[in-house]
């Protein structure tokens, strides 16, 4: 969430819809001294991964609703939104094994016997995880977007 709140930070100070890359960093890096100019770059490539801007040339533009996001007082992002974020199939599995109580490695034991066994391969590890989730309740919808775009850059 507070990657979010990073990104959302600059349009809802500067009250814009649409900001250049130098706005951006400018306002993280210099204005609020939040980071470096490489780190602010960093924030930018996982807001990217995430699916939360679009970069258009050299204007950035929130995929999100910035009225949703509320900036607390004092706000100040940690190097945790500079970590990569664990993959969406990743933290399926591990929902799947926390919902199922079966240790992970099981749970992609499951899941390869479903590509291997009912599709004999013809199925990405991707959808899988879907059809596994759906097979023990687990809510998989917000992942989604995330698994079509890791699949979208597979071809």
């Amino acid at each position: 969430m507070s990657v979010r709140i990073a990104v959302a930070a600059p349009f809802k100070h500067m009250r814009k819809d649409r900001l250049q890359k130098s706005e951006f960093v400018f306002y993280i890096a210099i204005d609020r001294k939040w980071m470096n100019k490489e780190q602010v770059n960093q924030l930018l490539e996982r807001a990217k991964a995430e699916g939360l801007i679009e970069v258009d040339g050299g204007a950035i533009r929130p995929l999100f609703d910035l009225a949703e996001v509320s900036i607390p007082l004092g706000f100040k992002p940690t190097s945790d939104v500079l970590a990569s974020a664990e993959s969406p199939y990743e933290e399926l599995i591990g929902r799947i094994a926390a919902a199922t109580e079966k240790p992970p490695q099981e749970v992609v034991a499951e899941l390869h016997r479903i590509v291997a066994d009912n599709f004999d391969g013809n199925i990405r590890v991707e959808a899988a995880v879907v059809i596994l989730a759906k097979k023990y309740g687990v809510a998989f919808d917000d992942k989604l977007p995330a698994l079509e775009r890791s699949v979208a850059k597979k071809r």
